[in-house]
């Protein structure tokens, strides 16, 4: 038991972390191509858009990852007939709020472009890039879902498989379209938003391989279930919401302090931090179906166990990242400077090696949070992506920005980790203290 345990977290584990670090090349491939195709303002620019993106990517991941553990604990105990209809209320509801995305694209871009923050200097690629996402915001919200559901469906690999490809076409695309056919940030846009339809493409092989568990099925509207379902997938929207407001946030403090070079050099920041971000959600990914199975059999020796290697793994990996930006936190920031920025080139440097310190802090608390979600305990986990999304990491980027100016952006997420990690073991001992958490299921 022991030994299948471990085989199925490592099987989870690679797949989802390697499929997790494709999906952040959507904006890391956008960067690379932007900084060399456009320059300076087109990196400004997309930093100053990548909100819209979080946000679209919340939603899908608010339904995917709330809808797919419900299913996953309502398969574990039988139930395949409310399992299908909480699948046929995620489809129904995402189909809903993929509309309103594409009103707001044909609408409010430029509206919101403004709201963002967009000078007269890169307003209109802003508008441009931002109005094509929101465009494709149907195809990425139904990627989420089907990605959550095919891994919660004991397919892991599927869809590790749909996000590489789905990514690296994006690379390939990005490539064609900003260079040879010198589309600028349309360009740019259009690739990122032509992955999440490929990957689309790919995961429809479970349901043409004959492999799926889950189908649509007739059934009214429940608004119970849906906020059912909302509530445990409202922390990944917190989550992915929250980053796109830090974004905003960090860009105003730092356009006081150091104007667009420090924008820039915070898009590169901000950017990577995707793809370490994406690390550690693809350990949570990967244990959410196994945490959520094992909670519907009541089996919290396994879950422990689960939890225990998902740690080891994390503090593993954290090393290994640190180790990495802080040794060739120039090489890094040189890929992305074009025009070779001395400035641009100091502030990331030193935003690399400081702003990353936070790495284990946040790992734990993304981890932690995904633990309370499947195990239907949702206001933990709300109010961990809150403290670190809003309540927390923005008074003190505010704070030590003012005291100590760049230093102190960079500082702030360390300091928001540290904090909400303590608030995160003090929800964790109320549980195993009430033995609600790893000792019996109640």
């Amino acid at each position: 038991m022991n030994e299948s345990i471990l085989k199925k977290f490592i099987r989870y584990s690679v797949n989802n972390i390697f499929g997790m670090m494709a999906i952040s090349v959507y904006i890391l491939a956008d960067t690379f191509f932007i900084a060399r195709g456009v320059g300076t303002l087109g990196l400004t620019a997309l930093n100053i858009a990548i909100p819209a993106f979080s946000f679209i990517q919340g939603s899908g991941l608010m339904f995917g990852i709330g809808a797919a553990t419900k299913y996953s604990i309502l398969k574990a105990q039988g139930q395949e007939k409310e399992a299908n209809k909480i699948f046929s209320l995620a489809v129904i509801s995402v189909l809903i709020i993929s509309l309103f995305f594409v009103f707001l694209s044909i609408t409010a871009s430029k509206y919101l472009v403004k709201i963002l923050g967009a000078d007269e200097s890169i307003f209109d690629i802003t508008v441009t890039y931002l109005r094509v996402i929101l465009c494709f915001a149907p195809a990425f919200i139904t990627n989420s879902i089907f990605l959550c559901f095919v891994r919660n469906d004991h397919a892991p690999a599927l869809a590790m498989i749909a996000m590489v490809i789905g990514s690296f076409s994006n690379i390939i695309l990005d490539y064609i379209f900003v260079f040879p056919l010198n589309m600028g940030m349309f360009g740019a846009a259009l690739a990122t938003g032509c992955a999440p339809v490929i990957g689309l493409c790919i995961l429809s092989l479970h349901k043409l391989r004959g492999k799926n568990n889950f189908k649509l099925v007739k059934y009214k509207l429940d608004f119970i279930k849906i906020f059912g379902i909302l509530k445990l997938g409202l922390p990944s929207l917190i989550t992915e919401l929250a980053s796109g407001v830090v974004i905003i946030v960090f860009n105003i403090l730092i356009l006081g302090i150091s104007g667009n070079i420090g924008v820039a050099a915070y898009g590169i920041i901000a950017n990577i931090s995707m793809v370490v971000t994406a690390i550690y959600t693809g350990i949570s990914q990967a244990i959410q179906p196994l945490l959520s199975n094992c909670y519907g059999l009541k089996d919290t020796s396994g879950m422990k166990k689960i939890f225990k290697y998902a740690l080891v793994l994390m503090l593993a990996l954290s090393l290994v990242i640190y180790v990495i930006l802080y040794f060739y936190a120039s090489d890094i920031a040189f890929i992305f400077n074009k025009e070779n920025d001395n400035i641009l080139q100091t502030m990331a440097v030193e935003g690399l090696k400081v702003y990353f310190t936070a790495t284990p802090f946040l790992g734990f608390n993304i981890i932690i949070s995904i633990v309370f979600i499947s195990m239907e305990k949702a206001v933990p986990a709300q109010i961990i992506s809150l403290c670190r999304g809003f309540f927390i990491l923005v008074p003190s980027a505010v704070i030590l920005s003012k005291v100590f100016l760049m230093l102190g952006v960079w500082l702030s997420l360390l300091f928001c980790e540290c904090v909400v990690a303590i608030i995160s073991i003090y929800f964790l001992y109320r549980l195993i203290k009430s033995r609600k958490i790893f000792k019996e299921r109640i």
